[in-house]
């Protein structure tokens, strides 16, 4: 009788240890001062403020704000197309662009990619996006977790989960409770779908429109795979030099990420009882892509809205007066913004105007 071998059952250690060689080299490069040297061990260990007395945070009363996302069917695109680190980058994006809504500064991040088979030139491919996310994110990959599971996944796929862990003083914890009527809401530009609403995305490119993953589309410039595979947008350093300018009085009121749900779903969700938002359509330019997957699916204008974020990939809502003072930094820092809209007092949500 033949011995059995984990090899046989799908998973060889030895490509397994020959993956895991590749990683070191990538992961160093997000390393910060605050990351502590445990070779071999079982988990990451990073300190909570800096040992050097010039870049001391000193916090006063820190908490500490923890988030985790995935990427969603757009992993899908990555397969079809080959193209496998712009995803990574849109792991990180998912989860530290929700730290930032709270105010905090994203501190390190976990990552677990989950695959059929050992495959070191995917998991290097990967990990090069997550890293490059975390370079953006400004915050350390402290470690992660490979998992082969040959019997949960079919060949070509794979699944990505991400955690970002990040600290905030108590009395700059950004909640939305300070939303009060008169605020201004600022809508910032997305770099296209980001990772949200690929379900539908791909139903109407693929089955509905008929159309291949290297289609060259005219209205968009680009490739279908192009287009679809376009990162999620990081937002930490620029929010961050935004809030840390005002360092004495809070005028930023709320934030809000724009994932799944759209605009609607995730601005009610950081407002107060007895104010809503009245966002005005047409604002500002909504990308081509969005009228493309609307042209072809014959989409309705309010599935459009609920589903994706049409343009828009993060919400500031802040004390009037240092409105436009806000915006200019924004732009300073290479972002397009608009204000989209005003708060009232009314029901607790957000309705739509009109220009």
């Amino acid at each position: 009788m033949a011995k059995a071998t984990y090899k046989d059952a799908g998973v060889d250690l030895d490509t397994y240890a020959q993956a895991m060689s590749r990683l070191p080299r990538l992961i160093s490069r997000t390393n910060t001062p605050r990351v502590l040297r445990l070779d071999g061990g079982f988990a990451g260990l990073f300190q909570l403020d800096f040992d050097n007395p010039l870049f001391a945070r000193r916090y006063k009363d820190p908490v500490l704000v923890a988030c985790t996302d995935g990427v969603g069917t757009k992993l899908k695109v990555a397969s079809a197309t080959g193209v496998h680190d712009t995803v990574g980058i849109d792991l990180v994006a998912m989860s530290v662009n929700d730290a930032v809504c709270c105010g905090a500064e994203p501190l390190f991040f976990l990552d677990y990619v989950a695959m059929p088979k050992d495959d070191p030139s995917l998991l290097e491919q990967i990990v090069e996006g997550i890293t490059q996310g975390c370079l953006q994110g400004d915050c350390a990959l402290l470690g992660g977790e490979t998992a082969i599971m040959p019997d949960l996944y079919a060949p070509g796929d794979y699944d990505l989960a991400g955690f970002c862990v990040g600290v905030a003083e108590r009395k700059c914890l950004i909640d939305g409770s300070a939303i009060v009527p008169d605020d201004v809401v600022l809508g910032i530009a997305s770099a296209g779908l980001h990772s949200n609403g690929f379900s539908l995305a791909r139903k109407i490119v693929f089955d509905i429109a008929g159309l291949k993953i290297d289609d060259h589309v005219e209205e968009l410039g680009q490739t279908v795979g192009s287009a679809l595979l376009e990162p999620t947008r990081i937002y930490v350093r620029p929010i961050r030099k935004v809030l840390s300018y005002y360092k004495v009085k809070q005028v930023v009121h709320g934030i809000a990420h724009v994932t799944g749900g759209g605009l609607h779903e995730n601005l009610t969700r950081i407002l107060p009882d007895g104010v809503q938002v009245v966002i005005q359509r047409g604002s500002w330019p909504v990308p081509p892509v969005f009228e493309w997957l609307q042209r072809l699916g014959e989409v309705e204008q309010a599935e459009m809205d609920r589903v994706f974020n049409m343009g828009l990939g993060m919400v500031l809502v802040v004390a009037p007066f240092y409105a436009e003072s806000i915006r200019h930094q924004l732009k300073r820092s290479g972002l397009a913004n608009w204000q989209i809209g005003r708060v009232q007092e009314g029901p607790r949500g957000v309705v739509w105007g009109v220009v």
